[in-house]
């Protein structure tokens, strides 16, 4: 049995079954963990969740932004009006179920024995595991729960950008979201900057990658990540980021992660988009 994390595909299916067909991936006996961000963007979202959830206890990814925002426009929350590229899940006869099935996948996903833990994108420096899975349980709860469509009325947003013990209810809800889906960089409190999304070395020099910062608690985990397209190959220890750009003509980037050392595979991509 083979275990490979995925990066982000945002709907290109094609890409995903050609690396699927370069690692030569056994859906009755491997398993595969992506890094969220299955759709939008990409032109084949739905054939791409339809394959996801087909593969049942062999595959699990937690939730990216994207697949966020695909669950608040099935819940009624406005698209804007130049995407068209969820229309087809959105009107699909198996949406209910596909949606449904979505709302169940976790934010964070953690497996002790093969050490890994898999988010889509990053963690505050005053969270360590403990911390982080009981606030991405809290958000779970209420994403497969009946309270789904407050919970998305609140989801919004960019404040509070500091994590506080003291946060609660909504305002702790939307930080959490936002780190684990949003976060790239912060400042060395860990303050949340949104504001800049390119390489490091791009955003002013007071700001850090979120894994870059010393004092934080994540240290010794081993962290697998997405949704930073710019990003680039990283030798940071405990450090693997899976976003190498697929949808913007870059490379779809598995990582089999029961080896030791991991192993990496890559398949060149010509893009769907063009980078903005």
């Amino acid at each position: 049995m083979a275990v490979y994390a995925i990066g982000d595909i945002q709907g290109c299916f094609d890409e995903l079954q050609s690396l699927l067909e370069l690692i030569q991936f056994s859906p009755q006996h491997d398993h595969l963990w992506f890094a969220g961000d299955l759709v939008n963007r990409g032109p084949k979202s739905l054939e791409t969740l339809r394959f996801i959830k087909a593969l049942g206890d062999h595959a699990i990814s937690v939730l990216g932004n994207h697949d966020l925002h695909l669950i608040a426009a099935a819940h009624g929350y406005p698209i804007n009006a130049d995407d068209h590229t969820l229309d087809a899940i959105l009107n699909a006869p198996d949406r209910v179920e596909l949606i449904n099935w979505l709302r169940q996948q976790p934010l964070l996903h953690h497996d002790a024995a093969l050490g890994y833990t898999m988010i889509h994108a990053g963690l505050p420096p005053q969270w360590n595991l403990k911390l982080a899975r009981q606030c991405a349980q809290e958000v779970e709860t209420l994403l497969r729960g009946d309270r789904i469509i407050d919970f998305i009325k609140h989801m919004y947003g960019n404040k509070p950008k500091l994590w506080s013990k003291n946060l609660s209810g909504w305002k702790r809800l939307r930080f959490t979201v936002n780190c684990l889906t949003r976060l790239r960089y912060c400042d060395d409190q860990g303050e949340l900057k949104f504001k800049y999304k390119g390489p490091p070395g791009s955003q002013p020099e007071e700001f850090r990658p979120w894994f870059e910062l010393p004092k934080r608690k994540s240290k010794k985990l081993n962290i697998i990540f997405g949704h930073w397209s710019t990003l680039g190959k990283r030798n940071d220890p405990g450090i693997f980021p899976l976003d190498t750009a697929c949808l913007w003509g870059g490379e779809l980037t598995a990582l089999r992660i029961d080896t030791t050392p991991p192993q990496w595979f890559s398949l060149p991509c010509s893009g769907k988009k063009t980078p903005v």
